[in-house]
């Protein structure tokens, strides 16, 4: 799965397919990063299926390994878990808590809300 650029009301990212496993190590995230240098974009949009197996699992490190890599260059991330995907760990509604107070990461619903959060993001990072 090639990551696309997409460019929804002014605000640019890359964007996995909606149900295309992408990652399948923690080192795949280094092709989110190189899409988005490449590109020269600041944040991308993927899919719950687009992530490791054990993402949405906390006590696999994988969600932290990730975000942190994306965070060290600046990259915002947002995943829309789609009707069915797997669910989180217990702990992992803390990480999203704890997210929610920086630009770098959202979990949503809808294709929608996460580019509307990309937008709001991007916005504060021009500030």
């Amino acid at each position: 799965m090639e990551l696309t650029v997409v460019d929804e009301g002014g605000v640019k990212f890359v964007e996995g397919a909606p149900e295309q496993g992408f990652m399948s190590s923690v080192r795949d995230v280094d092709r989110v990063i190189e899409a988005c240098f490449s590109d020269r974009v600041r944040g991308a949009l993927l899919y719950a299926p687009n992530l490791t197996a054990a993402f949405f699992d906390l006590s696999s490190g994988e969600a932290g390994e990730i975000l942190q890599k994306l965070r060290n260059y600046w990259i915002r991330l947002a995943v829309v878990r789609l009707p069915g995907d797997a669910g989180f760990s217990s702990r992992f509604g803390e990480l999203m808590a704890e997210e929610r107070r920086g630009p770098y990461f959202g979990v949503f619903e809808t294709r929608d809300a996460a580019v509307a959060w990309l937008r709001e993001t991007s916005d504060e990072e021009a500030v």
